[in-house]
C-alpha cells in the first residue's frame, strides 16, 4: 500500500527533480552542472523506491526505454523477444558495467528480480514482477516461502536470460522501461548491506553517486564515464530536497535552483511567471471522479452520466491549472500509445441542460453529496470546483468537498466503502501502455487503492485477450475494445489527462522528455 499511495500522490512530483545551482555549461571546460528540486528520497534502492524516480533513473538504466512519442527502444537490452507472449528471451548489450566496475550480466537481473519479488523482504516494487512464474511461491498466502528464486527466470549465458510469465503479456518489453525500477539490476555489492546500499547505491546508469545520501541534504551525482548508453549533455546533477515546493518555485525564479516540477498551487501562473521557461509535457497520469457504486444513489447510469456532463472541465482547468490540464475524452491518457480520441463523446462534454434532464429521468438525487479527497495534497481548489459545479449545474443544494486528514485516512474510508459521494480517483502510470491504466483501474488486483469499484468478467476477458497479443497494433485494438466495453456502463467520469509542467532558471536552454518523465541527463544549458 505504501507504493500505491506514493504513486498516486507523489509520483508526478518525484518525476521532476530539484537541484541547487551549479557550475555553468561553458566552453572553457567548466563542469556542466544543473540543480533539480525534489522531495526527500527516503531510499535510493530501486527495488524499494516510490518517491525518488528522478534520482534512481540517473543512477540506473533500464532494459528498454520508451520515448516521448510512445515508441519502444532498447537501452541495456539488445532485444526482448517472444513468439507467444509467455516465454521471453532477454539479450543484454555487451560492455555494460556498474559504477564499481562490476560487469552487468544476466545474473545481475535474475538475482535482483528474485530479491525484489521475495515476499519477506517486503520491497515496495515487488508487485511489478507479479506475473513472472514463481512469484506466488515467493509470496505464499501462509507461512514463509520455501524458495528464494523466481522459477520463471533462467540464466542462459552471461548476456542472456529467459523469462516465463504466468499468463501471456505482450506488453512485457514496455514494462521493462525507465520508470519500472523493480526491474533494474543490482550489483553483487548490494547484497552485503541493503540499508547502506539504499544510501549510496551502485548502479549501471549514466551518473554515479558523489558521497552518499543524507536525509534532507542535497545529493550530487556525476557522469559515469564508462557508461555504454547515450552520452549525457551535463556532467553533474544536484538533487536539492524541499519540504514545500512553493518555496522551490520561488528559488527557481531567483535562479537558486534550475529545474522544478511545478506544484498545483502555481500552475495557473507559471506561464506568466516563466514564459518560454515553462515546459508542458504529456503525462501518464489519469484523473477520474470516483463514484461509490456501493451506494444505491449512484447505481443508475443516468446519475453517473449527469455528474460527468455537469462539470465544465475546461473551465476548471483554466482557473486551477492555467488551462494546462486537458479534459479527458477517453479512459487512458494520450501518452499511452493508441489511446482513442473523443471516445467518451457527449458524456465527457459539458452540457448542463442534458445533465439536469438525465438526473430528472433517474428520479433526481436525494440527500447530501459529500465529495471526499486526501487532505494536505494540494487538491482543495480542484474538489471545491467540482462541488460548486455540481451544486450549480445539477441543482443539488447540499454538495460539499471535504478533505480527510491525510491519504491513509482517505484510503481506509475508500477500502471500507465508507465514502458516500464522489471521491479522489487517480492513477499515474509507470509505463506507457493502456494496459497499465486499464488494469490498475478496472481489475481487483490492479493495485489502485482509490479507484472505481467496477470489475466485470467481460472486462477481465477483454484485457486478457489484448494482453496476449505480441503484435503492438493488435494489442492496441484490444485495449480500445476494453475502453468501449467500460464506457457502455460508464462507472465513473474520466476528468483530466494530466500534463507534467516544469519551470527552469535562465541557465537552462531546453528540457528533454521521455514517456511521462523528464530526461534530466539530456538538459541543454544556455550559452554563457
Amino acid at each position: 500500500m505504501k507504493r500505491a499511495a506514493a504513486v498516486l500522490l507523489a509520483a508526478t512530483v518525484a518525476l521532476a527533480g530539484c537541484s541547487g545551482g551549479g557550475g555553468s555549461g561553458s566552453s572553457d571546460g567548466a563542469t556542466k552542472s544543473i540543480s533539480y528540486a525534489v522531495s526527500d528520497p527516503v531510499t535510493l534502492n530501486p527495488g524499494r523506491q516510490t518517491i525518488a524516480f528522478a534520482q534512481v533513473k540517473e543512477l540506473f538504466s533500464s532494459l528498454t526505454f520508451v520515448k516521448s512519442d510512445g515508441s519502444l527502444t532498447y537501452l541495456n537490452a539488445e532485444s526482448v523477444k517472444s513468439t507467444d507472449a509467455v516465454h521471453w528471451t532477454v539479450k543484454l548489450r555487451p560492455g555494460w558495467t556498474f559504477h564499481n566496475g562490476e560487469k552487468v550480466t544476466a545474473e545481475s537481473y535474475v538475482k535482483a528480480w528474485s530479491t525484489v519479488a521475495y515476499g519477506p523482504n517486503a520491497w515496495e516494487n515487488s508487485g511489478q514482477l507479479v506475473n513472472i512464474a514463481g512469484y506466488d511461491a515467493l509470496n505464499p498466502a501462509k507461512g514463509k516461502p520455501t524458495t528464494t528464486q523466481l522459477s520463471g527466470l533462467k540464466v542462459v549465458d552471461d548476456l542472456t536470460f529467459t523469462v516465463t510469465l504466468k499468463s501471456p503479456d505482450g506488453q512485457f518489453p514496455v514494462q521493462l522501461s525507465q520508470a519500472q525500477s523493480g526491474f533494474f539490476p543490482l550489483p553483487e555489492a548490494a547484497y552485503k548491506d541493503f540499508d547502506a546500499f539504499g544510501k549510496q547505491p551502485i548502479g549501471n546508469g549514466p551518473f554515479q553517486m558523489v558521497g552518499g545520501y543524507t536525509e534532507n541534504e542535497p545529493m550530487t551525482v556525476k557522469r559515469y564515464d564508462a557508461y555504454q548508453g547515450p552520452k549525457p549533455t551535463v556532467d553533474e546533477i544536484v538533487f536539492k530536497p524541499y519540504t514545500d515546493m512553493t518555496t522551490a518555485y520561488t528559488d527557481v525564479q531567483a535562479g537558486n535552483t534550475d529545474i522544478l516540477f511545478v506544484p498545483a498551487a502555481r500552475m495557473a501562473q507559471v506561464k506568466k511567471d516563466f514564459g518560454d521557461r515553462a515546459y508542458v509535457f504529456q503525462g501518464l497520469g489519469m484523473n477520474y471522479l470516483g463514484l461509490p457504486l456501493w451506494d444505491k444513489r449512484y447505481q443508475d447510469i443516468r446519475v453517473r452520466q449527469a455528474i460527468s456532463m455537469a462539470i465544465d472541465r475546461q473551465a476548471v482547468s483554466n482557473v486551477i491549472y492555467g488551462g494546462i490540464w486537458e479534459p479527458a475524452t477517453a479512459l487512458t491518457p494520450p501518452g499511452e500509445p493508441g489511446t482513442p480520441k473523443d471516445l467518451c463523446g457527449e458524456l465527457c462534454t459539458f452540457n448542463p441542460a442534458k445533465a439536469k434532464q438525465l438526473l430528472a429521468e433517474a428520479g433526481g438525487f436525494s440527500g447530501t453529496m459529500e465529495i471526499r479527497y486526501p487532505g494536505g495534497s494540494g487538491l482543495d481548489d480542484l474538489y471545491n470546483a467540482y462541488a460548486n459545479q455540481l451544486r450549480q449545474n445539477l441543482g443539488i443544494k447540499d454538495v460539499t468537498a471535504t478533505p480527510t486528514t491525510d491519504f491513509p485516512e482517505f484510503q481506509k474510508l475508500r477500502n471500507d466503502k465508507k465514502l458516500s459521494g464522489p471521491y479522489f480517483s487517480r492513477w499515474g502510470a509507470l509505463y506507457a501502455s493502456q494496459q497499465n491504466t486499464l488494469r490498475s483501474f478496472y481489475t481487483k488486483a490492479g493495485g489502485c487503492v482509490n479507484c472505481i469499484p467496477y470489475y466485470t468478467p467481460q472486462v477481465e476477458q477483454l484485457l486478457a485477450k489484448a494482453d496476449a497479443q505480441v503484435d503492438p497494433q493488435k494489442a492496441i485494438a484490444g485495449y480500445v475494445d476494453v475502453q468501449k466495453a467500460i464506457l457502455k456502463d460508464f462507472p465513473a467520469p474520466p476528468m483530466f489527462f494530466e500534463k507534467y509542467t516544469y519551470a527552469t532558471s535562465d541557465r537552462i536552454a531546453k528540457l528533454a522528455e521521455g514517456a511521462g518523465s523528464l530526461e534530466l541527463e539530456n538538459t541543454t544549458l544556455a550559452d554563457n
